[in-house]
């Protein structure tokens, strides 16, 4: 089966389900590749006329909402325990240099780190969790949690599939090239944010000899 008519077959119920699934558990704190999903969903969207992209929007910001407030909720019972098991279970994506980046960003923005938070790969695993571990008030955290999902969501699905109507004729014809395209703007968003990080880790151990030496 050519994969054009394939994915004419896949229900749109199930690209809907899927899209706020993993991006929900990505934002539980559960390391999966949202963005990369979301994307090749709106792009589906605009090459596919049985999925709707408002329903998909609001899926996948009720997947984002729904997910970094389960995730604040298990950071908070949690604790730091949580984030030191995270690190030995996912070092990829939780480990020291990760986590002095996350937490510089919580100590410099606030709440607004939740609200950039949505827009970043590696934040956007940690806003929640962390949220929580850092004892965030959670009407804070609600308010920049909601309005973090909705405007990336909402504004990801739009500018995608825009985007995608314009260049509907060519990612018919070439429909691999489109996700293929989706999976490279992930993976490039990923790398980009890790070599922020080990920057952050880097100069979280040059302050703490200072630190230490200050007490």
């Amino acid at each position: 089966m050519h994969i054009q008519e394939w994915l004419e077959s896949v229900p749109a119920v199930s690209v809907y389900l899927l899209v706020g699934v993993v991006i929900g558990v990505e934002s539980l704190g559960i390391p999966l590749p949202g963005e990369i999903v979301l994307v090749s969903a709106a792009i589906l969207a605009a090459t596919q006329d049985h999925i709707d992209p408002v329903v998909l929007g609001a899926c996948a910001s009720a997947g984002a909402i729904i997910g970094d407030s389960i995730g604040y909720l298990i950071g908070r019972k949690g604790g730091q325990p949580l984030v030191d098991w995270a690190g030995r279970k996912f070092p990829k994506h939780f480990g020291p240099d990760h986590v002095a980046m996350a937490e510089s960003k919580f100590d410099k923005w606030g709440m607004w780190a939740v609200f950039f938070g949505r827009f970043v790969a590696l934040l956007r695993i940690f806003a929640g969790p962390l949220a929580g571990v850092l004892k965030m008030p959670y009407w804070k955290f609600l308010i920049a949690n909601v309005l973090g999902g909705i405007v990336w969501a909402g504004g990801t699905t739009a500018l995608i599939y825009s985007v995608g109507i314009v260049a509907e004729p060519w990612l018919k014809r070439f429909s691999w090239l489109g996700l293929v395209a989706a999976l490279l703007f992930g993976v490039g968003s990923f790398l980009v944010m890790k070599r922020r990080a080990q920057k952050a880790a880097a100069a979280h151990e040059a302050e703490a000899p200072v630190a230490t030496a200050a007490d």
